[in-house]
């Protein structure tokens, strides 16, 4: 395959987006569709899926992106390896993951339901490893033999990772282990072209952090103040769309009027 130089980078290649039923999943996995990449579709509500699977199609030329939907629950490791195995072997080929599934609880340690720590530790880490590793194969042989030279791994985790705040402990502890995990295999794959990349980004408007949530976190900033899923869309689309020989690993995004 050759890479569509008229404004596609990504032609010829495929993209699995996980968590992309709403939010940054599915911002991300639209704008990966409009760079050329057929894209795999993988979070638990299967209508939302197909209804933005649909929207993808639309948008693209009536049909032409190639997009396959799988529904599964990440925090199941027998459904997340199963998700990239499945949205691999129904494309053809592997050349970017973006880990974009992602869960939400605050509370003090003291008044925390340990059932939320669960799953928090589940989706935002463990689901993480296992969709890692079971990319990795597709990804290394994308980098060996497929039209870019080069694959990409994309991790999205959060200021939280970075910036620990009370109240938001165990979300802020499974995002630093991503953050830690992600220059680990960065040290491992990156001889071998495959590109690991973190994206971090500050209150952003979207499910997770509707219903006070968000002003919970932000301490009242206004939400227009705050990121859209489209501006980390952007910054995932940045990462892997640089030339092979440029690795952009870590990129941090606030709101301007985020502090912390």
């Amino acid at each position: 395959m050759e890479v569509d130089t008229n404004g596609r980078p990504l032609s010829g290649c495929a993209a699995l987006v996980t968590g992309a039923s709403s939010g940054i999943g599915a911002a991300t996995a639209r704008a990966l569709a409009g760079q050329g990449a057929a894209v795999g579709l993988v979070a638990r509500r299967a209508e939302r899926l197909e209804e933005l699977a649909a929207a993808i199609r639309e948008e693209n030329g009536d049909g032409a992106t190639r997009v396959v939907v799988h529904t599964a629950d990440l925090t199941d490791p027998e459904q997340a390896r199963g998700a990239v195995e499945g949205v691999s072997r129904r494309l053809g080929r592997l050349d970017v993951l973006v880990n974009g599934a992602g869960f939400m609880a605050r509370g003090a340690v003291e008044e925390s339901d340990p059932d939320n720590w669960r799953r928090l530790v589940d989706l935002n880490l463990t689901a993480v490893l296992h969709t890692s590793q079971v990319a990795l194969p597709h990804l290394l042989s994308a980098a060996a033999n497929g039209p870019r030279g080069v694959a990409d791994l994309v991790n999205v985790s959060s200021v939280a990772g970075r910036v620990p705040r009370r109240n938001n402990s165990v979300y802020s502890a499974t995002k630093h282990a991503v953050v830690a995990f992600s220059e680990a295999l960065r040290q491992e794959v990156t001889g071998r072209r495959v590109r690991v990349g973190l994206v971090e980004p500050g209150v952003t408007a979207t499910e997770m952090t509707a219903g006070g949530m968000g002003e919970l976190v932000m301490g009242g900033m206004p939400q227009e103040d705050w990121l859209r899923a489209d501006d980390i869309a952007r910054a995932v689309v940045f990462m892997v769309t640089q030339p092979a020989h440029a690795a952009v690993n870590e990129l941090l995004l606030r709101p301007t009027a985020q502090e912390l």
